[in-house]
């Protein structure tokens, strides 16, 4: 049986194109836009990147200073236990730059935190150009619903990590 995709949030371009197959070449980061961006990252195998109350905070945190830090508007997140979202409006290279410090300085704590070692993210990060207003809104509910969907939580302001509360 297949499994249904959910294309809002990428404004109902497919996140691969059936056409190629399952191998799709990726868009060089350096030929996308500056602007809104779609981004998420799943934990390495599908693992968990959230183990307990204190990583989730730990994450929401150390967002908020790369947030600063790189000069991005956040307009959702969402933390969940193998993989994150987010939707930024930013240059191309803020991302790019942001995503790294951001996964790179949570991977070192997490793993000195659970006695761990090696990568916490797997494949580097995905990212999707938000092309008009309602691309944006179908990626931000895309985000907030995530926990929903998954079945961790009724509503999506019950979700202890995401930003839909602020």
């Amino acid at each position: 049986m297949q499994q249904e995709r959910d294309d809002s949030s990428t404004g109902g371009v497919p996140l691969r194109a059936s056409i190629y197959g399952e191998h799709v070449p990726r868009i060089l980061r350096t030929s996308l836009p500056d602007g809104f961006f779609h981004v998420t990252a799943r934990g390495v195998d599908g693992a968990a990147i959230v183990r307990d109350r204190g990583d989730g905070q730990h994450y929401v945190h150390l967002l908020a200073r790369t947030i600063e830090r790189y000069r991005w508007e956040c307009h959702a997140y969402c933390l969940m236990p193998n993989h994150m979202h987010a939707v930024v409006d930013a240059t191309r290279a803020d991302v790019s730059a942001g995503v790294q410090y951001l996964h790179g300085m949570y991977a070192l704590d997490f793993n000195r935190r659970h006695g761990r070692s090696g990568h916490l993210f797997g494949a580097r990060f995905a990212s999707w150009v938000v092309e008009t207003e309602q691309h944006l809104v179908n990626a931000c509910r895309y985000v907030y619903l995530n926990p929903v969907r998954a079945g961790l939580c009724a509503r999506p302001q019950d979700w202890p990590w995401s930003g839909i509360r602020s």
